[in-house]
């Protein structure tokens, strides 16, 4: 994806996706890019439980960039269009697996804050690479009250380029990076919160900070 200029900010004001966060340190690679110094917030430190992370996905989706109208398929396999949530802000989450402690703990608060999100304009959609039957017994342990993408195909991790190899305690593997993304109601990227600035027990507070 081409690179714009003039829409990169700060850490403080562009990784507020999961809202009040403090800048990071750099990383040589990343997977939003290589250096570059109109956007630091690409290049935020990761949280210690995810040491050595090197992304080498191509594209990227940037502020101002124009969201895909077709998001996928979600638990129940219905289509999920961008114009489904016409007139009202997109939260779409990117995390990395269902079952897991801190996805639940994401979407648990998500769903605790659910009423609240909606009441200033946002929808909520998560999106891992799990299968639909994941994503099901995953809604239903949790109760949870929006919808997951399932996004076997990999085609939206891609698109935002939040998919990348990954490497842990010395082992490499490809991954989804903990990522939010919030479309304005033009479709457009408004904000993005990355990993090292998720809290995904005060995940909700993030998204409804003022930036």
């Amino acid at each position: 994806m081409a690179k714009k200029a003039g829409t990169g900010l700060p850490v403080s004001r562009e990784w507020c996706i999961f809202a009040s966060a403090s800048a990071g340190t750099a990383l040589t690679t990343g997977h939003y890019g290589a250096t570059n110094a109109r956007r630091p917030w690409r290049h935020a430190k990761l949280p210690p439980a995810m040491p050595g992370i090197n992304l080498t996905t191509s594209r990227n989706m940037e502020i101002g960039d124009k969201a895909p109208e077709i998001l996928g398929r979600n638990e129940n396999g219905q289509e999920v269009r961008l114009s489904d949530y016409a007139g009202r802000k997109l939260v779409i989450y990117f995390y990395p697996k269902d079952m897991t402690s801190g996805c639940t703990s994401e979407a648990c608060n998500l769903r605790d804050n659910y009423a609240e999100l909606r009441k200033q304009g946002y929808e909520v959609v998560g999106v891992s690479v799990d299968d639909e039957k994941s994503h099901q017994k995953f809604i239903a342990k949790n109760e949870l009250p929006f919808s997951l993408i399932a996004d076997t195909d990999k085609k939206l991790v891609e698109e935002f380029g939040v998919w990348g190899e990954k490497s842990m305690y010395g082992r490499k593997y490809f991954g989804t990076f903990r990522t939010t993304f919030i479309i304005g109601e033009d479709g457009t990227v408004e904000r993005i919160i990355g990993p090292k600035q998720i809290k995904v027990k005060d995940h909700a507070a993030q998204i409804m900070a003022e930036q």
